[in-house]
């Protein structure tokens, strides 16, 4: 769950996070050949596999109609929950490895998280990673499956995204947020101090945090808004190094220096302006709730997730109707510190930080304010799944 991240993250930036106490688990055994034989819980098929087959990436063959729109050799009709297992295959094999053992699996993911856009794609690809990973005694360290998982989501399945998601889920401890520099790979954990509740077994009590569903459901490879964020990005890094006189070098934001970007902002055009000032200042917002969280000023921590939040909407221009609906209407839940879009605002989901002694009520008034302003939307969610109660938690 990003806390002050997006869009730092696929630009090489400083990002925060947390894990949550909901997500999904895998049941497996390993299947005693090299097939791999797969069902969901929420989805309907079966999916079908070697660990011996070859997988390529995305567009991988097109042209002459070899492979399927995932980028799979086979099968014609597939089902579509399971690119990820074989992207996580992909991903393995890509770095050498050579796998001789399949699993026989159910996978589940908890109440109202599927396509929630709370970084579920990336807890699904980890989840079987560790899967085929245990099956074949491969000791693999959480560092090198940060990087499995970019393989699946970056090169597999073809979408422009980061690391946050995956660091996250795999470097995440109970209590804390996860700081990580997306450019050297370099994170820490930092516990709140303060806090006027203290622990109770080991964990803080004076927050919750809601996870508010509009009942919107998209993949994000279905969205070309998403890469073409991180395309406009891109172009906007391109023209400040030029600006810079610094055109060989990688353009990406964070290779932009915050002085450099005040001094040749007048060079972006309007789109690409607003893309970049969206980056700079989440910058600013990541490391000032640093300072917010290490502190144990919340509200404040939660001013800042809600200013990512507007910026999200006023300057990366992502986001729709619904969702900014329920993300005012987390603002105006009683003890709400903040609110902001999860999963880039491209799915639909928005997350809030809140005391948790208002956390019931904020609930309530959330569901209750929703169906007033989406009827149609709210009525196809279900009623314990509407406003999700978590805490931290800890990662895989």
């Amino acid at each position: 769950m990003g806390a002050c991240s997006w869009p730092s993250e696929a630009e090489g930036g400083a990002v925060s996070a947390m894990a949550i106490n909901l997500g999904l688990l895998l049941a497996f055994v390993p299947s005693g050949n090299p097939e791999v034989v797969l069902r969901s819980a929420q989805f309907e098929g079966e999916l079908r596999f070697r660990v011996d087959e070859t997988q390529h990436p995305k567009n991988y063959g097109k042209e002459n109609g070899t492979v399927n729109s995932n980028g799979s050799v086979k099968p014609e009709q597939e089902c579509g929950w399971g690119r990820y297992a074989r992207g996580a295959l992909y991903a393995l094999q890509s770095k050498g490895n050579v796998l001789n053992q399949g699993i026989i699996g159910l996978i589940s993911g908890s109440m109202g998280l599927d396509s929630s856009g709370l970084s579920s794609s990336a807890a699904v690809g980890i989840a079987y990673l560790l899967a085929l990973e245990n099956a074949n005694d491969m000791s693999v360290s959480p560092t090198e499956n940060i990087e499995y998982d970019r393989l699946i989501e970056n090169e597999y399945l073809g979408l422009s995204n980061g690391i946050l998601d995956q660091s996250a889920i795999l470097l995440s401890r109970r209590g804390c947020l996860t700081f990580m520099d997306c450019k050297t790979k370099e994170h820490k954990l930092i516990r709140p101090q303060n806090l006027q509740v203290g622990y109770i077994n080991g964990v803080h009590k004076s927050y919750k945090i809601l996870l508010a569903s509009s009942g919107l459901k998209q993949a994000l490879t279905s969205n070309s808004g998403y890469n073409r964020r991180v395309a406009e990005c891109r172009e906007a890094a391109r023209v400040l190094l030029n600006a810079s006189g610094r055109p060989d070098v990688d353009p990406i934001l964070s290779n932009v220096e915050p002085h450099v970007y005040e001094v040749h902002k007048d060079k972006l055009e309007p789109v690409l302006a607003r893309r970049a000032e969206h980056y700079f200042s989440e910058t600013m917002r990541v490391m000032k709730g640093l300072e917010a969280w290490t502190s144990g000023r919340l509200d404040e921590f939660g001013r800042l997730i809600t200013a990512s939040g507007r910026s999200s909407i006023e300057n990366y221009e992502c986001g729709c109707k619904p969702l900014i609906d329920l993300y005012e209407a987390l603002l105006r839940a009683p003890g709400v510190y903040g609110a902001r879009f999860s999963g880039a605002g491209f799915r639909g989901c928005c997350l809030a930080f809140v005391d948790a002694e208002h956390a019931s009520e904020a609930a309530s008034f959330v569901k209750t304010e929703y169906s007033k302003l989406q009827p149609e939307l709210a009525s196809k969610i279900a009623p314990e799944a509407a406003v999700l109660i978590c805490e931290s938690g800890e990662g895989a």
